[in-house]
């Protein structure tokens, strides 16, 4: 076998990329060393994986195609090897490597450590914290096991195989001495004169935005953050309202300000909450162990 497992890496993230330039900067390495590692293993496999058009990137041929499968699956076998070796084999212990959506991290994180602390000490969850796109990529190219994750930004064509766990209905915060705090419900016409803070976060933005313009009245983002708290600390400054999904357990905020919670009346569509693997992956043991805490953690809160 004249190929090795780092070129096959190279390759799935170039793949993935479409550009020689992106997947240095995945890789962090030089692109000579991505293009080199290509170059050799085409050269190694006798076929032609990519082809190459100056300004346009890379297309994978059909050989590059059947490559990419099988490349994933020997790469997932590598790291079982890898982890059995470290392991008992007999018993549920080694990595994890679990992706998860930025602002899931709080709520799924903490129960999951602890559960799994109690029940398999010798498992080791290491997380990859992001949005949507980079769950996918960290997926695609085996950085992570499996990923936690809203539906937002997921679909058929991306190889992805997903589960729903929870169901996160949208509601709105408004601050605590809002006028309508104290009715428990609200229509987000109701709101069309006040401005809304934004969650900014890719597709998390397009599906806030998308619930008010239901109502047909356009939304007044007046402000704009990445950060689940800066969104509420803002609401609670009375700058403006906010829809969220998740919902912490306070309604104080970071900087000591207060926010109402109100249940929406409008029809709109909850987020699901998902565990998203590529597709005909076999997880290992101790991944379906930490996929089955996530599935107990996600009923506890009552939304499964």
């Amino acid at each position: 076998m004249g190929f090795t497992l780092v070129q096959l890496r190279y390759f799935l993230v170039a793949a993935e990329c479409g550009s020689m330039t992106e997947a240095s900067g995945e890789l962090h390495i030089a692109q000579s060393a991505v293009s080199a590692a290509i170059h050799n293993l085409e050269r190694d496999l006798r076929v032609q994986l990519f082809v190459r058009r100056r300004g346009r990137g890379l297309t994978l041929t059909p050989a590059g195609e059947r490559l990419q499968s099988h490349a994933r699956e020997l790469l997932a076998r590598a790291r079982e090897v890898e982890r059995e070796a470290r392991g008992d084999g007999e018993t549920i212990s080694g990595p994890v490597a679990l992706g998860c959506f930025v602002t899931l991290a709080p709520y799924y994180l903490p129960p999951l450590f602890s559960e799994c602390t109690s029940r398999y000490p010798g498992i080791e969850i290491d997380v990859v914290e992001g949005e949507t796109d980079q769950l996918v990529q960290a997926l695609v190219t085996g950085r992570v096991d499996f990923a936690l994750t809203y539906d937002l930004g997921l679909s058929a064509e991306q190889d992805l195989h997903s589960e729903t766990i929870a169901l996160a209905p949208a509601y709105v915060i408004v601050p605590a001495g809002h006028p309508l705090a104290h009715q428990g419900t609200v229509e987000l016409a109701e709101l069309s004169e006040e401005p809304l803070v934004l969650l900014d976060l890719p597709h998390s933005r397009d599906y806030f935005r998308s619930l008010v313009a239901a109502t047909g009245t356009a939304p007044d983002v007046r402000y704009r953050t990445r950060s689940y708290e800066t969104v509420r600390s803002l609401v609670a400054r009375g700058l403006g309202y906010s829809v969220l999904n998740q919902r912490p357990v306070t309604s104080q905020t970071y900087g000591g300000g207060e926010i109402a919670e109100l249940e929406l009346r409008d029809e709109s569509p909850p987020l699901e909450v998902k565990i998203a693997s590529v597709r005909g992956m076999t997880q290992t043991a101790r991944a379906r162990a930490v996929m089955e805490l996530l599935r107990e953690i996600a009923a506890g809160f009552g939304r499964a």
